[in-house]
């Protein structure tokens, strides 16, 4: 049985050519002239993919994602856009809503189907990422009854993904809940009154995202931005404060991720207070090789990136990794820093 795909779109013409381009595919096309008639073909067939315009009349494509997202059985389905309009503020209000993926027109038939062979093919992997997320959170859920209940609502989540340099939030959005990443990188930081950038943390998978704005019901208190392609999965506020008040164990486990969060960067200020330009780029590149783990020491980070992640100027950043490659301390290909000497590193005196 071929894959069922829904087209929802007001224009005769881009609808029928999708629905040909599509059928020449192999794939099985449902086809709607209009917002509420496409949500009914939704709910009706259970299509793999919904494609869906933006501007339509009676219910725009906005609507139309709202709509399918309230529902448990076509929440899951990967939505990609198609839209002629590509403003900043239009993109970012369509994923901020759920959608994977977007199609500025026009876009020829490579284009169309490489998004739709792209959203498949990370769809079959969904359940391997909702597994390896769920090995990381049962460190942090330790009684049988949450896992199961925290395992319920992952499930009824897809996967969200960000491409590099693509913010997830900014400092000030209100907080909508948790994000756990199951792969790649997420850099938080804050802006300070003169523009430059602080990044506070980098973090990679098995990670959370929002912990502080969960606890506190605030607002997010840093911006998150992705440092490479990334996939994460957001748990809403409302049903994540239902499992914090049901399980305890629970909410003190966060509760101590937290304040473990703070004692970091508490120690870090302190090192941006006092250090010398050397202990700092010294201590940045440790706490950078600690986060990912990689076998060979290795890291990849810009140099914009270090240097606001060090709180040191870009210049003074290159000046001192060439100072520490020349000292056989590292060795520096283009992005990539190698640590060859981890004793002397970590000993650098102040």
């Amino acid at each position: 049985m071929s894959i069922p795909i829904l087209i929802i779109e007001d224009t005769a013409d881009i609808r029928e050519g999708v629905v040909e381009i599509l059928e020449l595919a192999g794939y099985t096309v449902y086809a709607a002239e209009n917002g509420k008639v496409g949500v009914e073909l939704a709910k009706t067939h259970l299509p793999h993919i919904i494609l869906c315009d933006i501007m339509m009349p009676e219910l725009d494509g906005y609507g139309v994602l709202y709509m399918l997202n309230k529902l448990p059985e076509t929440a899951n389905i990967p939505f990609i856009f198609l839209t002629a309009r590509a403003d900043r503020v239009d993109l970012r209000k369509a994923m901020e809503m759920g959608a994977d993926d977007y199609l500025t027109k026009p876009f020829d038939d490579v284009e169309l189907l490489a998004a739709i062979e792209s959203r498949l093919k990370k769809q079959e992997q969904q359940k391997k990422f909702y597994s390896e997320s769920l090995d990381q959170l049962s460190r942090v859920v330790s009684r049988k009854e949450g896992l199961a209940e925290l395992q319920k609502i992952i499930k009824e989540r897809k996967v969200r993904s960000f491409k590099k340099n693509q913010v997830i939030y900014y400092e000030g959005d209100k907080g909508n809940g948790l994000y756990v990443i199951l792969n790649g990188k997420i850099k938080t930081s804050k802006l300070a009154s003169d523009g430059r950038e602080l990044i506070t943390d980098l973090h990679t998978a098995g990670q959370y995202l929002g912990v502080r704005s969960l606890l506190a019901d605030d607002s997010y208190s840093e911006t998150a931005c992705a440092v490479e392609d990334s996939q994460l999965c957001l748990i809403p506020k409302e049903r994540l404060d239902e499992m914090l008040n049901l399980y305890p164990d629970v909410t003190s486990k966060f509760i101590k991720l937290l304040a473990g969060q703070i004692r970091e960067n508490e120690d870090r200020l302190l090192q941006l207070a006092y250090d010398s330009v050397r202990k700092k780029m010294a201590n940045a590149v440790l706490r950078l090789l600690r986060q990912t783990n990689a076998e060979d020491r290795s890291i990849r980070i810009s140099r914009e990136d270090l240097a606001a992640f060090a709180g040191m100027a870009t210049e003074t950043v290159s000046r001192t990794l060439s100072d520490f490659r020349s000292e056989g301390l590292i060795e520096k290909n283009g992005s990539v820093i190698r640590v060859l000497d981890l004793e002397r590193l970590s000993k650098m005196k102040n």
